[in-house]
């Protein structure tokens, strides 16, 4: 070993001398002075170029030869380069699969935009801190004095003052490298400063566009910070360096002039990017928190306002001070400077706000924030869309009338009765089939079926690879074989089976039969798939069960990515860290992977940019099964607009993605063309966006209002529906989401849709919609509607109820359901006999000029049986019934002529002819149990008419037995 350290250290001398050595000994030795030739022509090469940039360092014995001679030896390059080989190649694997991966979307193009701007705004700004980072250190040498060097006690000094300029420029790399990468995270930003759209809407206060706070200003702010702190570190370094240098009474540090320039002129720089900070916080005022509202207040106008200018002058104002005491070597004036800084930083800029805010705002605060809030309520009701919304007065009768009943017909036979967490639980008994099938979630959406416009519900049987049995869990069952899921369930809202309890199924089973034709019901991109799959091998795949046999197919779609080349194999083996793909014999020059299955990691990774909808949900069209995703433009930058818990305070559902569940192709809609905010992407991806028109109807038939983002304007609108600052200042009318009762458990009220006709409407329409109560109240004092259908799409109604009268409330509702003794009874008699009782979600329906109550109660064994639905309450006025079914519920409260609903049999005809008697003793045994139900409650009114229509089925059989 002391032998090759030897020859090692001398390799590069012109005195290299051979010692003795034996003849195994020779080979090894030639290998190794080839290898000191070549390493040394590479530092020759290198000193040359650096005796060229520092002329000063010519015969220094801290060369980048004589640094590197000595610290690097042949067992630390070799891994040195492989690690860096690999690097390298893990670089290029995950842009070389990301490209293929956008390309077979169609995307290739969204990639390299992306790219592009992550490659160019690293280098630039790995350039720009390079040239003045190392620009100033190597001036800082040329300035240093150049004398021994100075004796510093510390042992780290020491290291420090001895690091060779070779070190200087490796560190400057590796700084370079942060600061780089530090920038290329903002690439959205910046891409989105270089393409902003104009909002058309100025800022109250400085007559700024929106577009000035949205996009520009948090792009200046990241450039002011990225410089500040590149400027910082730069006069670390130099300052370092002139520290570290030999210094005397006449010629050191504190005596140089052209040394205090240079730092004096860092110094500037970096106060100037200061006061440039101060300068951005004038703007950054409309953010302001400190008032009665969000957003800037009187205080921050009258007091806040100047004091930043006073801020920024008092940096200007110490700048030329500080370059003042360091010319004129007036220590004293540098440190005072900077103490009057601080002072006036705390006296102007924090103090003199908060006496303000305290002693003038506080005790007038209304009278001088009115203006103030006035512009936090303009703007917050055009950052959530709510200046959209037509606002009408709904008289909210205290019960419906027959009238309305007849005239509603279709909204009546189109009330949801079916909650979509016990038919999620009843389709995965009943529909299934196979253990490792599920239903994820269940849907609702309309359809016209033979002819007539009907709101249903609809779920996607996927496949969960995790529930095939353990001994099936291989790697040809989950990637190759088990790829895909198959079909839906579908049925309607309202509707019960003749076994009673089970909801009628108008998509069912595997092949799927019912109503509606699919041809293609294969799920490969669905909700619930977030495995990667691989298919046209040579394995099968299981396509379907057929009794005791399985049907097998092979994929025919355009989906995934081909891996016939060796080059794919080992690029995917490595991305997706599975070495099964580069070894296994059943690929093909054919096959093709397809990974990223979930829909929404799916749309995500396509267009990060986009917030999504919590619930993609499925549309039948054209023989194949499509989901819509829809997607949110957000942001947090809107002046004076009222930030969410979450910080957000702009939202518009700007984008529809569809994407195809066979093929997984995607298509993003724009929904909301005057949105600035998707303008602007659409200026920065040109190629990813279709204009709304291109839509096809069959598509456009299936849009709804998201609830998320129903959710988020509801949130806003119960206090912004006040637009009269006294008003919205003392809270005087603020709102609520009403309570109810699910399942025994009380919660909020969440939206649901309808299919309903609105006032003064022709036609029925499907609407999400969501009452309100005053908040601390229990009574109804309005409703907010989102409308889906036609051109009428994502158009808000809000309707007010009267003030002076109470409406019931849902929660007032559900106490009156509890206080009646007869389904009470009947729920504690389930709940006794081993039965769990789920009362389902209670809907408020609109009827003409009043409002139905209706609510399901499901029946579910302990034990985890069919969750059926058993009963169905009705609540009007101040009746309430619970029936077997919702025309009966409707019969019992409003006569025995009440419209029975879809798939209910008809009361029969007065007729004799063809009567069923049986169905007469029925119908006669009804209104007998209700009259006594309404005699125990002591509704007398309700009683007499149960009476009557008991007596008109008794005439009738009457006349029959005659």
């Amino acid at each position: 070993m002391g032998v090759l350290c030897y020859r090692v250290s001398h390799a590069g001398s012109g005195h290299f001398r051979q010692p003795e050595q034996g003849r195994g000994e020779r080979a090894s030795w030639r290998y190794l002075l080839a290898f000191k030739r070549v390493e040394g022509g590479i530092l020759n090469s290198l000193e040359k170029k650096w005796q060229r940039w520092f002329p000063e360092s010519a015969g220094s014995e801290r060369t980048p030869t004589a640094q590197v001679g000595r610290g690097i030896s042949k067992r630390f390059l070799i891994p040195a380069v492989i690690l860096a080989l690999f690097v390298l190649l893990s670089v290029a694997k995950g842009i070389y699969t990301e490209w293929l991966w956008f390309n077979s979307l169609g995307y290739g193009s969204v990639y390299v935009t992306v790219l592009k701007a992550k490659v160019l705004t690293f280098f630039s700004a790995a350039a720009v801190f390079c040239i003045l980072f190392l620009g100033n250190l190597a001036l800082a040498t040329r300035l240093a004095p150049r004398k021994e060097r100075r004796s510093w006690p510390w042992p780290v000094v020491s290291r420090l003052q001895a690091l060779s300029k070779w070190s200087i420029i490796l560190g400057t790399a590796a700084l370079s490298l942060v600061f780089g990468l530090a920038a290329q995270s903002s690439w959205e930003l910046i891409l989105r400063f270089i393409n902003q759209q104009p909002f058309g809407i100025a800022d109250p206060v400085f007559n700024r566009d929106i577009a000035f706070y949205v996009f520009s200003l948090p792009f200046l702010s990241l450039l002011r910070g990225w410089l500040s702190g590149v400027l910082i570190i730069t006069l670390i370094g130099v300052a370092s360096v002139y520290l570290f240098s030999s210094s005397d009474q006449r010629t050191g540090f504190g005596h140089s002039k052209p040394i205090l320039v240079h730092l004096s002129l860092l110094i500037v720089a970096t106060l100037g990017l200061f006061a440039w900070g101060y300068w951005l916080g004038i703007w950054e005022l409309v953010f302001s928190k400190r008032g009665a509202v969000f957003g800037a207040g009187y205080t921050d106008i009258h007091a806040q306002l100047p004091a930043q200018w006073v801020l920024v002058a008092t940096v200007l104002i110490v700048a030329g001070v500080i370059i003042a005491s360091l010319l004129r070597h007036k220590y004293r004036w540098l440190a005072y400077s900077l103490v009057a800084w601080v002072a006036v930083g705390i006296l102007v800029g924090q103090v003199f706000p908060g006496l303000v805010q305290r002693f003038q705002v506080q005790p007038n605060e209304l009278g001088l924030e009115t203006p103030y809030i006035e512009y936090n309520i303009q703007a917050t009701r055009e950052a959530f869309a709510l200046d959209r919304v037509d606002e009408q007065s709904f008289p909210a009768e205290p019960m419906p009338s027959r009238q309305d009943i007849d005239e509603n017909n279709l909204t009546i036979k189109n009330i949801r009765l079916w909650d979509h967490r016990p038919l999620k639980d009843t389709y995965n008994q009943i529909q299934s089939i196979r253990l490792y099938y599920d239903f994820n979630d269940v849907d609702v959406d309309r359809y016209v079926i033979d002819g007539e416009y009907r709101q249903v519900m609809l779920s996607a049987r996927e496949l969960s690879a995790d529930k095939l049995a353990s001994e099936a869990q291989t790697w040809v069952n989950r990637k190759l074989q088990f790829t895909h899921g198959y079909g839906v369930a579908m049925s309607p809202v309202n509707e019960v089976s003749a076994e009673g309890g089970l909801p009628v199924l108008l998509v069912k089973d595997i092949p799927p039969v019912g109503d509606f034709t699919i041809e293609r019901p294969e799920i490969y991109f669905g909700e619930k798939t977030d495995d990667y799959v691989i298919v046209k091998t040579d394995t099968q795949e299981f396509d379907y069960p057929m009794g005791d046999e399985n049907v097998y197919t092979y994929y025919q779609g355009t989906g995934g990515v081909g891996i016939g080349s060796l080059v794919r194999r080992v690029s995917y083996a490595w991305q997706l860290a599975d070495l099964n793909i580069l070894i296994s014999g059943e690929l093909g020059a054919e096959s093709r992977v397809l990974y990223y299955r979930n829909i929404r990691e799916r749309v995500h990774h396509l267009a990060p940019f986009l917030m999504l909808d919590s619930d993609p949900y499925m549309v039948l069209m054209e023989g194949g099964l499509f989901w819509i995703q829809d997607a949110y433009t957000i942001g947090d930058r809107y002046p004076y607009s009222e930030p969410l818990d979450s910080g957000l305070n702009y939202i518009r559902n700007s984008v529809k993605a569809v994407i195809d569940a066979y093929n997984g192709s995607v298509t993003f809609y724009i929904s909301d063309p005057q949105d600035p905010l998707i303008r602007t992407y659409q200026a920065i991806f040109p190629d990813l966006f279709v204009p709304m028109g291109q839509m096809p109807e069959s598509v456009r038939d299936h849009l709804r209002y998201p609830e998320n983002m129903f959710n988020v304007q509801a949130s806003v609108y119960q206090g912004y529906h006040m637009r009269d600052a006294r008003v919205f200042y003392n809270k005087e009318d603020l709102w609520a989401v009403p309570r109810e009762v699910y399942a025994s458990q009380e919660q909020l009220m969440e939206p649901y849709y309808v299919i309903m006709r609105l006032p003064n409407e022709e036609k029925e329409e499907f609407l999400l919609m969501l009452p309100f109560t005053p908040v601390n109240k229990n009574n109804t004092i309005g409703w907010l509607a989102a409308r889906c259908d036609g051109e009428n799409y994502g158009t808000l109604i809000a309707y007010h109820f009267p003030k002076e009268r109470l409406v019931y409330g849902p929660s007032q509702i559900e106490n009156r359901i509890q206080q009646d003794t007869v389904i009470t009874e009947q729920l504690a008699l389930w709940g006794r006999g081993g039965s769990r009782v789920i009362r389902g979600n209670l809907l408020v329906i609109p009827l003409g000029s009043s409002n139905l109550y209706v609510e399901a109660v499901f029946l579910q064994a302990e034990a985890g049986g069919l969750p059926e639905l058993k009963r169905v309450i009705v609540a009007a006025g101040d009746r309430v019934a619970m029936e077997p079914t919702l025309s009966q519920s409707l019969q019992a409260i409003f006569g025995s002529e009440a419209l029975p609903t879809e798939g209910e049999s008809k009361p029969p005809p007065s007729e004799p002819a063809g009567v069923d008697i049986a169905a007469l003793v029925l119908e006669a045994q009804q209104h007998y149990e209700s009259a006594q139900r309404h005699l125990r409650a002591g509704d007398w009114a309700a009683y007499g008419r149960e009476l009557e229509a008991l007596k008109a089925v008794l005439d009738r059989l009457e006349g029959l037995v005659a």
